[in-house]
């Protein structure tokens, strides 16, 4: 073990095969898709970025663009359950693809559910 799980995972390599599945899952996705803009390479250059300094690389987010405040930069969608599951899954299937090993992949995934929760802003009569 390393210093964090950036490194554990093998750094900006392992971001960049983690982004490249994931926006590849998104292109493909009739409802994620939607949310998107249609170039998605900016998209996933903030993605690489985010993920990096999310997952204890250099602090790349917070140098170009501030805090993540990724809550309030997500409100303009609606998320619901649905979504919300459709994102974290895409994320899963791109953390196998990419390549990365237990426990880090758990962790990972761990770490993105709390946050796809976060981000969930349209909610059903359950509370959903």
């Amino acid at each position: 073990m390393k210093n964090n799980i950036f490194e554990d995972i093998g750094g900006f390599e392992t971001i960049d095969r983690l982004v490249q599945a994931f926006y590849q899952r998104i292109e493909e996705h009739p409802e994620l898709r939607q949310i998107f803009p249609e170039d998605l390479s900016e998209s996933a250059r903030k993605h690489k970025k985010f993920l990096t300094q999310f997952l204890g690389g250099p602090p790349l987010y917070n140098e170009e663009f501030g805090h993540p405040m990724l809550r309030a930069r997500h409100l303009r969608f609606p998320i619901d359950a649905k979504l919300r599951d459709a994102w974290l899954e895409s994320m899963k299937d791109a953390i196998v693809d990419a390549s990365i090993q237990e426990p880090w992949a758990t962790i990972i995934l761990q770490h993105l559910t709390m946050t796809a929760h976060h981000m969930q802003n349209i909610y059903d009569d359950k509370g959903r």
